[in-house]
């Protein structure tokens, strides 16, 4: 099996590993809707199943999670259930029902399909519990709770919101196949820190916007690889991942470093007017579409003529939600991601004076923890498991994706909506990105990894936050 180390692609097979039992739930309460209802129908009117045991019994035989796992036959089935398989509880259940009864019963509402996974979705990880920070984030900002509790309330409330829409974006992107999925993976895969960015930039808060896009890009380069290989490593002595795809992935690092090297220096090593202000904004924006035809190039390289370096094993996984509930749940969540950043960039400015924390330090360290805390979480999950070109795609892949799609789409963004925003980022900022790059293209290029490379990459990350932090 070759798995990708693009985030885009294989976010989705990291998240499946971890959350395999909350589709195994979806699909027993699929099972166990319809077997109630023939055993209700059975009730009323008196009908004695034809088979032996009645509808209770062939409810706790179908519902057994031991029977499910194995994707064993179970009584009555024409074929085994799998835990990724097209609901084949809820049309098992079915056929069951019907042998048992001689008469019709009226399947559930098509909206009871959606209303289960939304409610899998949310009682599946404990991390959801943070989502009574949502509606507690806008009252705060409605009664005007103060800066910290606006801040905080919005920063926390952003964390299960960005695990949902993970889900909803999954189960939307596995109907349409490899290329479509992919780049619907691709499109929301850093949907949070987009809009985080945006809300940002529509603020004027530029210094909060060009560090929160590069911490989340040393964040995923450092510390989720570190973690990674930290926790991997004590699990396993040494592990590999794929070197074809890793050397693909790297060149492309380095290059997306370069994109925000470039601009940054014509700045900072340039005497009088040798960059007008005019002048760096025209190089910002060339520069930024520049980097989205490399994405666009990345992403044929990747959905297409090297799909087979990028194809992982999802199985036979189909979709839990109706069309029609996924992209309402997904709308719903991407408004809700909006909202909450609107509020909490409307604070920074208040937080950071009461706090005494800087606007960089904030935008660096701590605001890319809020869209990427779930897929830190998968990542590490998954490279226990000694899968580590997912967990490779999840850290490297997404620090790509922020690189040469994220970055030059808030540059275009501020174009379009009268916001100059450039490629002038902070000097330290770019430094520690490029030793960041070459410290994890370093490690990465043998394509094995131990737990002391962990151990150096979040060293690394530990330096550069404790220089933010008192760095104003």
């Amino acid at each position: 099996m070759g798995e990708t180390c693009s985030g885009a692609m294989h976010r989705s097979q990291a998240l499946t590993v971890v959350k395999a039992t909350a589709r195994l739930k979806v699909l027993a309460a699929h099972a166990r809707e319809h077997l109630a209802a023939a055993a209700a129908y059975e009730a009323e009117n008196g009908v004695t199943s034809d088979m032996e045991g009645g509808a209770g019994t062939l409810t706790a035989s179908l519902l057994d999670s031991e029977s499910l796992a194995g994707g064993s036959p179970l009584s009555g089935l024409s074929r085994p259930v799998t835990p990724l398989s097209d609901l084949s509880l809820y049309s098992a259940a079915a056929s069951l029902r019907a042998g048992m009864v001689s008469a019709h019963v009226p399947p559930a509402p098509w909206y009871t399909r959606d209303v289960i996974a939304v409610k899998e979705m949310l009682l599946g990880s404990k991390i959801n519990i943070l989502m009574l920070c949502v509606p507690l984030g806008v009252a705060a900002q409605m009664a005007q709770w103060g800066a910290t509790a606006v801040f905080m309330l919005n920063f926390l409330a952003l964390i299960p919101l960005a695990l949902l829409l993970g889900d909803v974006t999954e189960d939307l992107a596995v109907r349409f196949g490899d290329t479509v999925g992919g780049l619907l993976n691709a499109t929301f895969g850093n949907i949070v820190e987009m809009i985080l960015s945006i809300a940002a930039l529509q603020q004027g808060l530029y210094t909060v916007v060009s560090t929160s896009l590069l911490g989340s890009i040393l964040s995923n380069l450092l510390l989720v690889l570190g973690c990674c290989f930290l926790f991997g490593g004590l699990k396993f002595k040494t592990q590999a991942f794929n070197a074809v795809a890793n050397q693909a992935t790297s060149s492309l690092l380095f290059l997306s470093c370069i994109g925000i090297i470039i601009p940054t220096a014509a700045v900072q090593l340039s005497s009088g007017d040798d960059v007008s202000s005019a002048d760096l904004l025209d190089i910002s924006r060339g520069t930024a579409v520049i980097m989205l035809v490399v994405y666009l190039s990345y992403l044929g390289f990747q959905l297409h003529t090297h799909h087979d370096l990028f194809k992982g094993d999802d199985g036979d996984e189909e979709p839990i939600m109706t069309f029609a509930g996924a992209l309402t749940t997904l709308a719903g969540i991407t408004l809700l991601v909006a909202v909450c950043s609107e509020y909490l960039c409307s604070s920074i400015e208040e937080f950071s004076a009461t706090t005494g924390l800087s606007q960089a330090f904030l935008g660096m360290i701590v605001l890319p923890i809020a869209g990427n805390a779930c897929e830190h979480i998968t990542a590490v999950v998954v490279a226990m498991k000694n899968k580590m070109d997912l967990s490779l795609g999840v850290a490297v892949g997404s620090s790509i994706q922020i690189a040469i799609f994220a970055i030059p789409f808030v540059v275009i963004v501020g174009w379009v909506t009268g916001h100059d925003f450039t490629l002038d980022f902070d000097p330290f900022a770019t430094l520690a990105l490029t030793v960041s790059v070459i410290h994890a293209n370093f490690v990465t290029s043998e394509a094995l990894s131990h737990w002391l490379m962990g151990v150096a990459l979040i060293t690394n990350y530990a330096i550069i936050a404790l220089v933010f932090l008192y760095k104003s």
